[in-house]
């Protein structure tokens, strides 16, 4: 009962965004100046489609939409692109997702890296039909499958260092509740 209290729900929310802010910090610290031949996974997508999937009192829209567009305007992509996509594809996860029914997590990774895997398709056919400078299509792939790679990485530290974990059905009408 705790762990649905206002107070942990906010706080897991700074958290959130203060993790994704430090991705984004470390991502932008000039520790390399030379080209890169690979490229790092979105940990971003990681964070959000993790924590929408076991918690998503945790992350809500408006707060994945905030991030998500600082992020690409601090990265330099087109505004809001991306952030539609993934807020897409965190909305769709959240739907398939029942706290009465309990998944594996290698069908909850296949999922996942499936919503990866349409977000870049659709985030590359739109850059390329507006015309828009995009990254060789090997980088690209590099990085959808690190970012697929490190999701169970990204899950694995959220549950066991944050505690995000995934709602008992109790719980989730205790949530059902309030709304």
């Amino acid at each position: 009962m705790a762990e649905v209290t206002p107070g942990k729900i906010q706080l897991m929310r700074l958290t959130f965004a203060a993790l994704t802010f430090l991705v984004i910090f470390f991502h932008l610290l000039p520790l390399d100046t030379q080209a890169r031949t690979w490229a790092p996974p979105d940990l971003i997508i990681c964070l959000a489609m993790a924590w929408s999937l076991r918690r998503p009192d945790y992350v809500p829209v408006l707060l994945l939409i905030a991030v998500m567009l600082m992020a690409d305007l601090l990265f330099h992509r087109p505004p809001g692109l991306l952030t539609l996509l993934v807020v897409l594809g965190c909305e769709f996860l959240r739907a398939r997702t029942q706290p009465q029914h309990e998944t594996t997590f290698a069908a909850e990774w296949l999922s996942v890296a499936l919503v990866i895997l349409i977000i870049a398709i659709l985030n590359r056919f739109t850059l390329s039909i507006l015309a828009i400078p995009r990254a060789p299509l090997s980088l690209s792939m590099v990085e959808i499958f690190a970012t697929i790679a490190a999701y169970p990485l990204v899950a694995l530290f959220s549950q066991s260092l944050l505690g995000v974990r995934k709602l008992t059905a109790a719980e989730a009408e205790i949530l059902e509740a309030r709304k």
